[in-house]
């Protein structure tokens, strides 16, 4: 059986955000092999089938030495498990597992760039430098033979200098949510008007934006509530301590609920969706939120607008503006039928382009063309419609 191997960041993010690709690879007879971090979801991948291969190197380090010793560990697994396709997840994974594909011969190869993090979102003269290279180098991998690049926005490709609609390059929505999994429900009683953030808790998100601006916007007199539903991530230097997230669960109006495994559930309980966060590739909390049909507020930056449009499927933001984020909320919490006509236009706009089933489709012609010729897909199969 022809193999495909992924090349993941870590378990929890291959279960909760990439299943849906590899039950694609699946439908197309191609057995599944998983290289990531392992920590706490062993279970969950093998139980689906997959072989599982721990990664040893440390995620976010950009040592050189790390970087040479990650580079030579994929190689490695790369040789020894000779795989049809190597599936390289996240903008690090496709940077360094695409060398280590091209160092091992692989000749078809996905690097699918989930999103530009802390690189495009950092400034001064490193960062810089550090984007000229990261472009550099993803324009060299996508030009090979064989090798396709996934986006889950169309704006992150002319930021790496890549046609978003050229035929190496094939935009899909996202992770993918079941919409059974998200029934639309009625709005819970109100006031207090209820504000959902579900993120990991770290600066990038707009953490601490957001309680900003439930704090102003109560302050305007706003019944507004917000509860933060997320754990720190050790790993990443911009994480929140508990300690912070707990001092602010001490202030009025504001609570931390740590991690949920029912999100569906929190949006039946929230009357809106909230994510003040600084860039995204595709932001599945969104998605959630507009399937289970309720308004969403969120920065006007790449990926939170791949959702929302302004006044159709929820309010945009300048990034940083604490202030016009406190007035969004206050016209939310005053508006009851502007947040149903919002939430029916979210529901509506996920039912078009960002179900499980249209992200499993947009795969399953991936594979199918690299199985079928090994030179790249046919673009006007792939790309979904925008």
């Amino acid at each position: 059986m022809p193999k495909v191997l992924y090349f993941a960041p870590e378990d929890w993010a291959f279960v909760s955000h990439f299943r849906p690709m590899a039950q694609a690879a699946c439908a197309c007879g191609l057995e599944v092999v998983v290289a990531t971090r392992v920590n706490r979801h062993a279970a969950a991948i093998r139980s689906e089938g997959y072989g599982l291969i721990p990664l040893q190197s440390r995620r976010g380090s950009i040592n050189p030495l790390a970087l040479l010793k990650g580079l030579v560990e994929m190689a490695r697994i790369i040789r020894t498990e000779r795989p049809l396709i190597v599936h390289c997840i996240s903008l690090p994974m496709a940077v360094i597992g695409g060398l280590a594909a091209q160092l091992a011969g692989a000749r078809r190869v996905v690097l699918s760039v989930t999103g530009l993090g802390f690189v495009w979102i950092e400034s001064g003269v490193a960062a810089v430098v550090l984007r000229a290279v990261v472009r550099r180098m993803l324009g060299y991998l996508v030009g090979r033979p064989g090798t396709i690049c996934v986006f889950e926005n169309a704006e992150d490709p002319c930021e790496l200098g890549l046609d978003p609609h050229g035929p190496k390059v094939v935009l899909v929505g996202g992770a993918g949510v079941d919409p059974q999994a998200f029934p639309c429900s009625p709005e819970p009683p109100a006031p207090p008007v209820k504000v959902a953030l579900l993120s990991r808790m770290i600066k990038p998100k707009g953490i601490a934006e957001a309680v900003a601006a439930v704090q102003r916007a109560r302050a305007l007199g706003a019944p507004i509530e917000l509860g933060l539903y997320g754990a720190p991530d050790p790993s990443n230097r911009t994480s929140y301590t508990e300690t912070d997230l707990q001092a602010w669960a001490a202030e009025p109006g504001i609570r931390w609920h740590g991690t949920t495994r029912d999100a569906a559930a929190v949006y039946r309980e929230h009357h809106v969706a909230m994510l003040l966060s600084a860039r995204e590739g595709l932001p599945k909390s969104l998605v959630e939120a507009a399937a289970a049909g309720r308004p969403i507020l969120a920065t006007d930056v790449p990926g939170c607008r791949e959702v929302v449009g302004q006044g159709r499927e929820g309010l945009l933001v300048p990034l940083g503006d604490v202030e016009a984020a406190a007035r969004a909320l206050a016209d939310l919490a005053s508006d009851a039928a502007l947040r149903l006509r919002l939430g029916a236009a979210a529901r509506a706009r996920f039912m078009e382009h960002f179900t499980v089933a249209a992200v499993k489709g947009v795969f399953a012609a991936l594979y199918r063309s690299l199985l079928g010729a090994g030179t790249g897909p046919d673009a006007e199969r792939l790309h979904p419609p925008r």
